[in-house]
């Protein structure tokens, strides 16, 4: 059952999300080559503590940090560490979530640290707008998998491949609610999309292959050919007059 949500919700995950977005751009100005990722993990956590909200991830299923930092090849829930520091050419993936109130929001950025190469440009720039495609594709009476085909459809035809073993999620007084959305699936298919459902939509694109292997901390997800991969994601609201991001 997926949980449609009050007008009183909807405003209170709006101000979740605005606080989210706003954390987020801060920690962008941040990042250059020489930081750690235990650095972006203490400001973050700094700068939510800050909105008066708490950190969604930590402690989340035993997760031990505010921030996911995902390096290069690492797809998801990259774990901060003082010996981790950015360097010229790699590609971050920040993952973060905000808890105000009991209403949580979820967002992910992929930024490029200093000068990258033209293929990681693209990588960067089709992941980004397979989320955007997505996001169009959340109408009311659309199939949930209408979302999961747009974002498929379009990162293989620009020669790339979409995560299969993780998916975005329903959001809401939960970090993760029903349904579950892949990145990748035939369209037409699913429960229909109702005004009143919040999603928190992510695009996880692979330079090679789809397939992910977990690193010993039992958190990490790693490309299987160790090439790059990117991530976005935003919370947004289906509503009768179109989707709302609501972590702008």
């Amino acid at each position: 059952m997926i949980p449609l949500k009050s007008k009183k919700d909807l405003e209170m995950m709006k101000k979740s999300g605005k606080i989210l977005a706003r954390v987020m751009k801060k920690i962008e100005k941040v990042i250059r080559p020489g930081v750690s990722t235990a650095d972006i993990d203490h400001l973050a956590e700094e700068l939510v503590l800050k909105e008066k909200a708490r950190p969604a991830f930590k402690g989340y299923k035993g997760f031990p940090a505010t921030v996911c930092t995902s390096i290069n090849e690492e797809i998801v829930h990259g774990i901060p560490s003082t010996e981790r520091k950015l360097k010229e050419g790699d590609i971050l993936s920040l993952d973060l979530g905000v808890n105000y109130g009991g209403y949580f929001s979820d967002a992910a950025v992929t930024i490029a640290v200093g000068r990258i190469g033209p293929q990681l440009k693209k990588l960067i720039k089709v992941s980004k707008k397979a989320l955007l495609l997505a996001i169009k594709s959340a109408l009311v009476e659309n199939n949930l998998s209408d979302i999961s085909f747009s974002i498929q459809d379009y990162v293989e035809k620009h020669g790339f491949s979409v995560v299969r073993q993780f998916v975005g999620h329903g959001i809401g007084n939960e970090l993760h609610e029903e349904p579950e959305i892949p990145n990748f699936g035939r369209p037409h298919q699913g429960p229909k999309l109702k005004s009143g459902m919040v999603l928190a939509i992510e695009t996880m694109v692979n330079m090679g292959t789809w397939e992910a292997e977990i690193l010993d901390n039992g958190w990490t997800a790693i490309t299987k050919d160790r090439l790059p991969s990117a991530h976005f994601e935003h919370t947004i609201a289906v509503t009768d007059h179109g989707p709302k991001i609501l972590t702008n």
